[in-house]
């Protein structure tokens, strides 16, 4: 089964909880803390693979949860970190953060890698809380908790040469006579259901990929028909060739599919209309061929290049794929992505929006409810069963204003507030 897209959970390791010790050997008086921190949590890292073809590894397997670090340990040593989870992806896939479309990744190249849920870094042992004011620190920081998010998992096919055109036009006969490839091929519209891929060899030593992709129809870009599951595909592609049945065996026009089809690809993705095209006019063995080439000539204009050939009969091909072989050596990279070029002497800033540090609302049940990713950060840092880590976090909450916002709010004295999951209780 050929798997293009799928959308997976991934979290980055916790880091290792930081120790509260003491150094306890004879004949050391005051040995003072001693707790060690802890270690980093493991990364979640997609690494490529080239021996891979789809997103098929993905289709049961959607969860992938980094280890956490190990925990700080007495005599000040630290902690061990964990390995990375190193999950394998095929060339080509492209790594978009659910919650925000942003790019993550786009990886091309075997071996290539990309960190998409980083690990939390290990806490801090009392050791590190030692202070002249404080000398023997009874606290020590838990592991920050490893990044979370959902991750969609694109696959876009590596190849030099896309073949488009209307289902039965001889897309497949013509990748299966010029490389080693075996598509399915059969008298019916919608043969082809994934991409396939062929090496092809010409007569002069070059080589080249070429892909052939499921046909499409008109409103192929909206979602009509299989074309819309496969139109990704084309956006690597560095030549197209576009494949028309000229003799218009299945009671269609020629020029009209033609037109339909780069309407298609243009109301798709623009960028698509930059590429070489190089038109094929296939079937030229059925009887009215050639009336119907001189007419297609005509009416596309003097500035398309039309090449006609046989599949079923191999004619005009072996020239074609010099032809073919030709535009790849002059044709550039189309990158799938404008590539910011920021140099020395250039500082580009953007603005972006503050993130607010916490929120306050009001629960269904009168409690007042603090949220926000740096609060929680260190909330989930924080060891509640020492009194003096206790402390420092109510000195931290008072530090970043929400105390003085929770007054803003009406909270008086006694009242309940809520942070994640866990209550307590608003002291004036």
């Amino acid at each position: 089964m050929f798997i293009d897209k799928v959308t997976v959970y991934t979290k980055g390791g916790d880091g290792g909880n930081g120790m509260v010790a003491y150094r306890r050997e004879k004949y050391v008086p005051d040995g003072g803390p001693a707790g060690g921190d802890g270690g980093r949590g493991a990364s979640v890292i997609f690494e490529v693979n080239e021996g891979l073809r789809t997103l098929m590894d993905f289709r049961y397997n959607r969860h992938f949860k980094a280890p956490r670090g190990e925990h700080g340990m007495s005599k000040n040593m630290h902690g061990r970190n964990a390995s990375d989870l190193v999950v394998k992806v095929p060339p080509g896939t492209i790594v978009r953060d659910e919650a925000t479309g942003t790019l993550l990744a786009d990886l091309t190249a075997h071996g290539e890698r990309a960190v998409v849920a980083k690990g939390g870094r290990g806490g801090r042992g009392n050791v590190r809380f030692a202070t002249p004011a404080n000398p023997a620190p009874d606290h020590a920081e838990n592991g920050e908790p490893g990044q979370e998010r959902m991750i969609v998992l694109e696959l876009k096919v590596l190849a030099d040469v896309g073949l488009v055109g209307f289902p039965s036009v001889g897309k497949s006969t013509l990748l299966s006579i010029v490389s080693a490839a075996k598509p399915k091929i059969a008298d019916y519209h919608f043969t082809t259901l994934t991409p396939n891929l062929g090496v092809v060899n010409t007569q002069d030593g070059r080589s080249f990929v070429m892909a052939d992709l499921p046909g499409l129809i008109e409103g192929a870009h909206a979602g009509v028909g299989l074309g819309h599951q496969f139109l990704r595909h084309i956006e690597r592609t560095r030549v197209i060739v576009h494949v028309v049945d000229i003799a218009g065996t299945e009671g269609r026009d020629p020029v009209d599919d033609y037109r339909k089809i780069n309407d298609e690809l243009a109301q798709y993705h623009m960028r698509l209309t930059e590429r070489p095209q190089i038109v094929v006019a296939n079937k030229m063995d059925m009887p009215n061929a050639a009336e119907q080439l001189q007419r297609f000539k005509e009416e596309v204009g003097k500035n398309v290049v039309v090449h006609p050939i046989s599949a079923i009969t191999k004619e005009g091909v072996r020239e074609l794929l010099l032809i073919i072989a030709d535009a790849l050596d002059e044709a550039p990279e189309f990158p799938l992505y404008e590539e910011e070029t920021e140099t020395e002497e250039r500082v580009v800033y953007k603005h972006e929006k503050p993130i607010e540090p916490f929120i306050i609302t009001r629960g269904d049940d009168g409690v007042f409810e603090v949220h926000g990713a740096e609060l929680e950060r260190i909330f989930k840092m924080t060891d509640f069963a020492r009194d003096e880590s206790i402390r420092r976090f109510a000195r931290k909450m008072r530090a970043m204003g929400v105390d003085a916002a929770l007054r803003e709010r009406g909270a008086q004295d006694g009242d309940l507030v809520r942070v994640l999951k866990f209550e307590f209780e608003f002291v004036e």
